[in-house]
């Protein structure tokens, strides 16, 4: 039976890698940071592909936290915790995490996948309704397929069309409950959204609004709170969910955040909370120095959004159009619209030493492929600058 399927698998494998849409791993050879080094030749290339935005991947008091923890806690609990129950220390994550996002209670969960996965079926039944936006990240999508309410799309990031779809959603549901969904950022194109306008909506249609921050949280908003605080709305937004894995030091692990009464259904009812191991201790240990780093000082956002400044102009002064000129964030994506060429010139940028990976279909839209960089606070001027000249010469090698 199986030669029948492998020869199917190898028929689409192949259209795969016809169509320039292989999607290669490359091996590094270092801990992740703003320079790594190759497996493949041990150069050390310029790393601007990571979710490394406040450095703190490789830093070493995070990674001792990370070690105390083990020592103190073990590797794991082998367990879900509503049959082994809890550690000190994920209590301690979820109490500091709330003071932090300035929520009233948080669940841990392994990714924030999970945590996105996890949201909407004890929520939201059949006399429901979801409202999410066209371009929410791909967790957001499959947890909304898990539940039975009706679901209704808007255009990203537009205000009247998200209006247009709420007045569709109340007259359908009149007396049930309505969600907004969004990404505080959206990863392909480092856009922010319109989160106060959400929320004035949300009240106008007595809606709960939703926001994945995966790429918001310890660097958007004047304290690094996230994309809640950036838009002065931190007590308007019902659940906040969002990771470890990105700034907060770039291990794994994700949560929700939010009101205290959704969160305890959460921990009742969420699938992938009662049938999952509990976060690793080291992971609650790392997390924790890192919330801690970040209460006590704005010095690695404030040096990220230098960085990013000081990126994005060089880029536009040599002639490079990029998105999200009126609310720029370290993402940085270079438009080239051919998957081929995207792959072409990631190749090429490696070997001029900077490390960048080509995005294209089914990641972002057919004729949208792109080079996507990520500035970070490991990084210096002299780092981005060489990144800057890396991309002129790949353009006119290659002559997009």
């Amino acid at each position: 039976m199986y030669q029948q399927v492998k020869d199917s698998l190898d028929a689409a494998l192949q259209e795969i890698r016809d169509s320039g849409l292989w999607k290669s791993e490359r091996t590094i050879a270092s801990p992740q940071a703003a320079r790594i080094r190759l497996a493949q030749d041990g150069r050390e290339v310029i790393n601007m592909c990571a979710n490394n935005y406040l450095g703190l991947s490789d830093n070493e008091e995070i990674s001792k936290a990370a070690s105390q923890a083990m020592e103190k806690w073990g590797y794991g609990l082998s367990s879900v915790r509503f049959i082994c129950g809890k550690q000190e220390i994920h209590e301690q994550l979820e109490v500091e995490l709330s003071q932090f996002l300035g929520t009233e209670d948080s669940i841990l969960f392994a990714a924030c996948f999970d945590a996105n996965g996890a949201v909407f079926e004890p929520l939201l039944g059949e006399d429901d309704a979801i409202v999410s936006d066209s371009l929410n990240h791909a967790s957001i999508i499959d947890g909304i397929r898990l539940c039975k309410a009706k679901r209704y799309r808007y255009a990203n990031n537009d205000l009247n069309a998200l209006e247009d779809q709420l007045k569709q959603a109340r007259a359908d549901v009149t007396k049930g409950r309505i969600m907004i969904a969004t990404d505080g950022v959206f990863s392909m194109d480092g856009t922010i959204a319109h989160l106060d306008g959400i929320c004035d909506l949300a009240e106008k249609y007595q809606a709960l609004v939703m926001v994945d921050d995966c790429h918001s949280t310890g660097f958007m908003g004047k304290t690094g709170r996230g994309t809640h605080e950036h838009h002065d709305c931190m007590s308007r937004v019902d659940i906040l969910t969002g990771t470890f894995g990105k700034a907060l030091g770039g291990a794994s692990g994700g949560y929700v955040s939010g009101r205290k009464e959704i969160i305890e259904l959460l921990r009742q009812r969420a699938r992938p909370y009662l049938f999952s191991n509990s976060l690793a201790p080291a992971i609650c240990g790392g997390s924790l120095k890192a919330l801690r780093m970040l209460s006590q000082s704005t010095e690695r956002r404030d040096r990220l959004w230098s960085n990013t400044a000081f990126y994005r102009r060089r880029l536009e002064e040599e002639g490079f159009t990029i998105p999200g000129k009126e609310t720029p964030h370290p993402i940085v994506p270079i438009m080239l619209g051919d998957a081929k060429i995207a792959q072409a010139a990631s190749a090429k940028l490696l070997d001029k030493g900077v490390y960048a990976i080509g995005f294209f279909y089914p990641v972002v839209a057919k004729g949208a492929a792109r080079i996507r960089t990520q500035v970070s606070a490991g990084h210096s001027e002299a780092d981005l600058e060489e990144a800057v000249q890396a991309f002129v010469s790949v353009r006119s090698e290659l002559d997009w």
